[in-house]
């Protein structure tokens, strides 16, 4: 079955996910419509953008990704078509998406037009979930669109920030593992931490990084809370130290 897939900041107690979940299903009936990501940080459009390539290689080809942390809502920024490789990448042009487009083998974006009826503050419902479900039914946008670009201004390769603390207090940097050797340490709050391979290998309690699931830089404490013991959160950094 193909799929859709949601990532957003719209968080779990509001009705914006299931708003735009709910375009997409009433469109194409027979796509699944897969809800990602609802808690990347509130208006943290750079952190979602270091955060969602990781989890882009779970999907199949042809996967369209409906991506939604838009501060500038109704302002003057765009609204874009992505191709990155073998998939779709649909929201605003703010840099959500830059990461994707700059580490893809091919891409190309297409500029998407707001209609007028849209609301000024829910292109998700208005703008996003119905270019995707166009894309779905077979539209592609017109012309041969621009060729992809790389990363904005002054933004790095790696980043090196939390872009991400799940509800254990587990903290995903912006940094794939596989940039750092296994002996790196990182510098996090007022301590240093050295890699495990996984949570009970460091059953004393210290805090370490760890290779996540998804290939990021992940910080953590046995049973316990690194968000709270290194007084970290989303958008605070951390550093190598080779």
């Amino acid at each position: 079955m193909s799929e859709f897939v949601l990532f957003t900041d719209f968080g779990r107690r509001d009705p914006y996910q299931a708003q735009m979940a709910a375009v997409l299903q009433r469109s194409v009936p027979d796509w699944r419509v897969v809800d990602l990501h609802a808690e990347v940080p509130a208006f943290a459009l750079e952190l979602g953008a270091y955060l969602l390539p990781s989890y882009v290689p779970e999907f199949p080809a042809g996967s369209i990704f409906v991506c939604v942390v838009d501060p500038g809502v109704g302002g003057p920024r765009d609204a874009v078509v992505l191709r990155a490789d073998d998939r779709w990448f649909v929201g605003p042009d703010n840099g959500l998406l830059r990461v994707v487009e700059a580490r893809a083998a091919k891409a190309r974006y297409w500029y998407l037009e707001t209609p007028g009826a849209a609301s000024a503050s829910f292109h998700g419902r208005d703008v996003f979930a119905p270019a995707a479900a166009r894309l779905a039914r077979g539209w592609r946008p017109e012309g041969g669109g621009h060729k992809g670009r790389a990363l904005p201004e002054g933004w790095p390769e790696e980043l090196d920030r939390v872009v991400y603390a799940d509800h254990y207090g587990n903290l995903m940097i912006g940094r794939r593992a596989e940039t750092l050797r296994p002996d790196a340490r990182i510098r996090a709050g007022e301590l240093i931490l050295s890699q495990a391979r996984t949570f009970s290998d460091h059953a004393d309690g210290m805090p370490f990084w760890y290779v996540n699931a998804n290939g990021l830089v992940e910080l953590a404490v046995y049973q316990d809370s690194a968000a709270h013991r290194l007084g970290l959160g989303p958008g605070d950094p951390v550093q190598v130290l080779e």
